[in-house]
């Protein structure tokens, strides 16, 4: 008996509503058994003027039926689960809502394990037998279950589609074929999928080496991303040690500055008051001489003053002068003068190294592409736009700055700048203090004649090869109020364009594109170099006299 209940399989004690093994089960008058909660749930819902019924044989009660829990049942199920229940034959599944059904069952239909494309229906594994075993049906084409095959019936002709139309691309029926197809290129369906095969296995080849092309490609980028974590982690830590070591150098300087102003302080005090001790001994002793005199002078006996005046009259020389020779009162000042001094050099380089450290992590650029696009709009360009100021180091003694240092003038009168190795000594002209990498752009508003350059900061400052062009260390721009012409290293090349008084320059400094503008109500390209910049560049005006020229503030 045991061995035979263990050969029930879970279909035989499963509720029908939720395809699960019973629970609480209960019989209704039909006979058929449901989980207490599932009938109960699916009574509830039918509406309460319609009788109820069974939901698998239909059946109707009324009025509805009392549940009673089927306790030999539930016995049953508790002692197979117990002992193990055998999975359900494969002819048993049934179909889900995901899941092609059986054409051929009635009832509950069984999911389809195969689909037939000459049948065009879809079979469960007790339905397809005959399909292995009679000699007719083993000729049908067999293939996944499908829930498709009436699309493989021409509407029209309510034919199995059997043939494609290459004309139209399309598969049709025979009838198709002599009708509104007749006269187009047609074959069989099997004909045009043996193309279509070959076309597809063409396709997945080249999808296969595209897949892997593109799988090297997010290895080689995963390096890179690796690789730049790596990079920027060793930056950050390097830096940090760098910023480190300059922060220690200013403690120790200082500590020393400290030391040394202490130090100085204590020998100063200490010769000022060994000074003040040796007065006030002498202060000292000259009160006391003075009241021996005093007390002399009132001596009545003219024999005894003339015998002691001798001694008390003579007075010893003093170690020191009559008067103390004292500096200024400017005692420390001057060291405070030349830290501030030092300080502001120091802001200077940081301000100057800041704007070069700043862009050299901004140009890290992993991903190449296509170069620039020359930018034909000034709203374009201004995306890149720099302030500039000019640096008084480098000014000729006949230009002034102004606005700022935004903005140089020629005049007759030097003006007395400190002498300084940047400055330039034989052309008029000045270099700005910013260095430029990167994509920059800047104008500048010029009156009768000035050149518009950029230079490396290792241009001569003195003699005929240190003027803007005029070496292979300066690019530059002629404008004056009828013609332009490009100079560098001595070289002049003729620019046309149309006149304006303000003159734009795009910067491109790792693509080595530098180009010149004239702007005014529209933007036109005067003259263009591409070349390879091996260092930071700086902005350079040069300008004629009685002539201005201006960096603006754009926007």
């Amino acid at each position: 008996m045991a061995q035979r209940r263990l050969q029930l399989d879970e279909e035989t004690f499963s509720c029908s509503i939720c395809l699960d093994l019973l629970k609480d089960p209960v019989t209704i008058p039909c006979g058929h058994s449901y989980c207490m909660n599932c009938i109960k749930d699916h009574w509830d819902n039918e509406d309460e003027n319609q009788t109820h019924s069974c939901p698998q044989c239909r059946q109707s009660f009324t009025p509805r039926p009392v549940l009673v829990k089927n306790t030999m049942l539930a016995v049953l199920v508790e002692e197979l689960k117990k002992t193990g229940l055998q999975a359900a034959p494969a002819d048993l599944c049934y179909a889900g809502a995901e899941d092609v059904a059986c054409d051929v069952c009635t009832g509950r239909k069984l999911r389809a394990v195969k689909s037939c494309l000459v049948c065009l229906a879809s079979y469960c594994d007790k339905h397809l037998q005959p399909h292995y075993e009679a000699a007719p049906l083993k000729k049908h084409k067999l293939v996944e279950p499908s829930e498709k095959l009436k699309e493989n019936i021409c509407s029209r002709h309510d034919e199995v589609m059997k043939m494609f139309c290459r004309t139209d691309q399309q598969c049709i029926c025979y009838l198709c074929s002599v009708d509104e197809h007749k006269g187009h290129d047609t074959v069989s369906a099997a004909a045009a999928r043996t193309e279509r095969q070959r076309e597809l296995e063409v396709s997945r080849q080249n999808i296969q080496q595209r897949i892997q092309d593109r799988e090297e490609d997010v290895k080689v980028l995963q390096q890179e991303v690796e690789a730049i974590n790596g990079s920027a982690d060793k930056a950050v830590e390097h830096s940090e040690k760098i910023f480190t070591e300059l922060i220690r150098l200013m403690e120790k300087r200082r500590s020393d500055v400290k030391q040394q102003v202490r130090s100085q302080q204590e020998t100063e005090v200490s010769r000022v008051k060994e000074l003040q001790e040796k007065l006030e001994q002498e202060i000292t002793e000259l009160k006391r001489k003075d009241a021996e005199l005093k007390k002399l002078s009132h001596t009545e006996d003219h024999n005894q003053f003339l015998h002691n005046y001798p001694s008390l009259s003579a007075l010893s020389e003093s170690t020191h002068s009559s008067s103390i020779n004292i500096r200024p009162r400017r005692y420390f000042e001057d060291v405070t003068a030349a830290v501030s001094e030092v300080r502001d050099k120091l802001q200077d380089v940081l301000r100057e190294t800041w704007t070069n450290i700043s862009l050299t992590v901004t140009e890290v650029d992993v991903l190449l592409s296509n170069p620039q696009p020359e930018n034909k709009t000034r709203a374009g360009l201004l995306r890149y736009s720099r302030e500039i100021t000019l640096d008084p180091n480098t000014v000729y003694k006949h230009l002034l700055l102004s606005e700022g240092n935004r903005k140089v003038t020629y005049i007759s009168q030097p003006q007395s700048y400190s002498s300084h190795p940047d400055r330039f000594t034989s052309y008029y002209q000045v270099l700005s203090r910013e260095s430029l990498t990167g994509r920059c752009y800047w104008e500048v508003e010029w009156r009768r004649g000035v050149y518009v350059a950029v230079a490396y900061k290792s241009i001569n400052r003195t003699g005929d090869v240190s003027g803007f062009g005029r070496n292979d260390k300066s690019w530059s721009l002629h404008c004056v109020n009828n013609s332009y012409n490009f100079y560098h290293n001595k070289v002049e090349t003729p620019v046309s364009g149309p006149r304006s008084s303000r003159l734009g320059v795009y910067l491109d400094h790792s693509a080595g594109i530098l180009s010149f503008y004239s702007v005014s109500e529209t933007i036109t390209l005067l003259h263009r170099v591409q070349t390879t910049f091996t260092q930071p560049l700086y902005a350079g005006l040069l300008v004629y006299y009685e002539s201005t020229a201006e960096f603006s503030k754009v926007k």
